[in-house]
């Protein structure tokens, strides 16, 4: 099966499998893990930021930052394509009892300064005031696009400019920062706090890590104990967590194939693929009459595996274990169903 779902289905190298087998552990939660303090410690230096917490997942990691910067009730404000609205079970509300306001950031995926600045809300005896900013980057649902580090400063800005909060959504932030050559440093030092995977690109089995300040982290470690995130011999995961780390730079790979994948769909009679930014391919089948649940039946029969994501739309993610190949074979495929249709 080529699995082009989503690139959380890769498998971890024997590299990492022998790390989980030899970690040197501790229990996490009296801090006394050595492997998960020195992911924690890289994870911090990589995006710059004073220290970071190691998660369970990508969805913890956001909640965690919106009920750390948020008061119940607050307003919050992102894209209405954003994960942390459309994806995380409704947890903006159901765990920070904050309201979201939804705005349109449009294909550049990312507000511009007056959108931030129309979309706040000052408190007042009526309203409950503007309390996050919530930016992704890369931005899943608009086709992994990598949103440039001169849009999100200045929306980051102009939201500082009335003292809101910023956090960064970065499930793949990592994949922007290559596609775009930008020290990831640089990419997040505009905002107050950002959540990249592990388990994406990246290739570790499992976690996440939100970074910012000691004091952001501090309150964000006693809501993962909260929520049921707290770990005790972590460092069996944190392990190939670290391993993960190196991987950065071949995410490049995987934008190559990306962009292989879309010409080939392209030259399918009926099959329309826009050009990726980075490892998520975005094709509409319309014009080919077969819908995009038709479209992945079909293709998983033939043992190539993808998500429809609308009527007429799929998504295609390569991977690391997703190579040249595999990307010629599932187009033979693809190719095959919409000929056949």
């Amino acid at each position: 099966m080529i699995d082009l779902r989503s690139d959380t289905v890769t498998k971890p190298s024997d590299e990492m499998r022998e790390a989980a087998a030899t970690a040197d552990v501790g229990d996490d939660v009296y801090r006394d893990d050595p492997t998960v303090n020195e992911l924690e410690r890289r994870a911090a230096d990589l995006v710059g930021k004073e220290t970071a917490l190691y998660v369970p997942s990508g969805t913890m990691g956001n909640q965690i930052a919106i009920r750390v910067h948020t008061d119940r009730g607050q307003e919050l404000l992102c894209d209405e394509q954003a994960h942390v609205y459309k994806w995380e079970l409704g947890g903006i509300a159901q765990l920070s009892e904050v309201q979201p306001r939804i705005l349109d950031f449009g294909e550049r995926s990312v507000p511009t300064p007056e959108q931030v600045r129309e979309g706040y809300v000052e408190q007042d005896l009526h309203r409950p005031g503007t309390g996050l900013l919530c930016l992704e980057n890369t931005q899943n649902s608009r086709g992994g696009v990598a949103v440039p580090k001169e849009h999100l400063d200045a929306a980051a800005e102009a939201a500082h400019d009335l003292d809101v909060p910023v956090h960064l959504d970065g499930a793949r932030f990592l994949n922007a920062c290559v596609a775009l050559d930008v020290d990831p440093e640089a990419m997040t030092e505009r905002v107050d706090s950002v959540m990249f995977c592990l388990s994406k690109g990246l290739g570790a089995p499992v976690g996440s890590v939100l970074a910012g300040d000691e004091e952001f982290v501090d309150r964000a470690r006693r809501t993962r104990k909260l929520l049921g995130g707290a770990m005790r011999q972590a460092g069996v995961i944190a392990g190939p967590g670290l391993l993960a780390l190196e991987n950065v730079d071949r995410l490049a790979d995987d934008h190559e194939n990306a962009a292989r994948l879309a010409d080939g769909l392209n030259d399918i009679e009926g099959l329309s693929a826009p050009e990726p930014d980075t490892n998520i391919v975005m094709v509409d089948s319309e014009d080919a009459g077969i819908t995009g649940k038709e479209l992945s039946t079909a293709c998983k029969e033939r043992d190539v595996s993808f998500s429809a994501f609308g009527e007429y739309t799929c998504r295609l993610c390569t991977h690391l274990d997703v190579d040249e190949d595999d990307v010629e074979t599932a187009l033979d495929s693809i190719a095959d169903v919409v000929e056949s249709a």
